[in-house]
């Protein structure tokens, strides 16, 4: 990372919109109170997955890793879990499982460790563990066993909502048959596979933990030469990162989206991924800035694609910046 770069957030960017806005200076304060409260909001997601399951082409595809600070875990007994600090955001990348038994056994007491951690108010650092399985893989009883023997003890059953489970390379789970390159997007036998294959996910999981997860299939994308094939539903796994973070963080992963459109520009089509997780971004600002009271304001305008807001008030102070303040983190994730 350049130390000389200067990088502008979307809190500092929310904050000139205040400053700058029609609002009495009393009620400047407060919201620069509550923003300022707001960017002290800090989201640590952690990576867990076997060698090759593709955790690294997962956080590129999915932030913008260029900004990144890298370095170790803090503690010597976590030295082999890469952390990447974007602002906010820190991501814990574990070493890569099924190497071997006493490999596995030592990567998995450094993943405990690090679960075990508290932030300075005593709540679990760790917000969200993304698991990644490679969807074209028949093993995963080593991933299945670090999620029933490790995960959710660690976190215990009533935080189960912080596990996400992701089966990448969905274009190469059938050995790369039934794929559409065109459309960039499965075919019904394949579409149909993953269904299954993340049905069998799911039941697997239930029956040994009794902890229901919903598993995202997906495609992280790679380039190798020539050849490149682009993300597939991207979006719906960031989609259910946001569901599994708390509300008042979401503007922490907004802040550090990948910013290529071809990253966000296809799904499965079963919900409007991207106009949910707009909406989730915009809520997520106005409860930690207004405390929600004017998410009524709400209308069917749209800037870039987000529903516009009634002039007035904060909203009307904020209207004629919001390009500028959505543009940065949300331009990669409009249709």
């Amino acid at each position: 990372m350049n130390s000389d770069a200067i990088i502008n957030t979307i809190f500092d960017d929310l904050q000139d919109e205040i400053i700058d806005s029609d609002l009495l200076k009393e009620e400047k304060a407060n919201r620069l109170t509550a923003l300022l409260k707001l960017g002290d909001q800090r989201v640590n997601l952690m990576l867990v997955g076997a060698t090759g399951s593709g955790k690294s082409s997962t956080i590129n595809a999915l932030f913008d890793m260029s900004v990144a600070d890298v370095g170790i875990g803090v503690d010597p007994e976590t030295k082999e879990i890469a952390k990447f600090d974007l602002g906010n955001l820190t991501i814990w990348d574990t070493p890569g499982l099924g190497d071997s038994v006493e490999a596995d056994r030592d990567h998995l007491e450094k993943i405990r460790l690090k679960l075990s951690e508290t932030d300075g108010g005593g709540n679990l650092l760790i917000d969200l563990v993304l698991v990644v399985l490679d969807a074209s893989s028949r093993d995963m009883a080593v991933s299945f066993d670090v999620i029933s023997n490790t995960l959710i003890p660690c976190l215990g059953e009533e935080n189960a909502h912080r596990i996400l489970i992701a089966l990448n390379q969905a274009d190469m789970a059938m050995k790369g048959r039934h794929w559409n390159h065109e459309q960039n997007a499965p075919e019904p036998a394949l579409k149909g596979f993953l269904t299954k294959k993340a049905n069998s996910v799911k039941k697997r999981i239930l029956d040994a933990t009794g902890v229901t997860v919903d598993p995202v299939c997906y495609c992280a994308g790679y380039t190798d030469g020539e050849e490149k094939q682009k993300p597939y539903n991207l979006s719906k796994l960031l989609y259910y990162i946001l569901m599994a973070v708390p509300a008042e963080k979401r503007l922490v992963i907004a802040d550090n989206l990948n910013e290529d459109e071809d990253n966000w520009a296809y799904d499965d089509g079963e919900m409007d991924y991207t106009q949910t997780v707009r909406e989730g971004f915009f809520k997520s600002l106005l409860s930690g800035i207004t405390g929600g009271a004017e998410e009524g304001a709400i209308t069917g305008c749209c800037i870039l694609g987000i529903p516009g807001l009634l002039a007035g008030g904060f909203i009307g102070g904020l209207l004629g910046g919001l390009r500028s303040l959505i543009i940065k983190p949300l331009m990669g994730i409009s249709k």
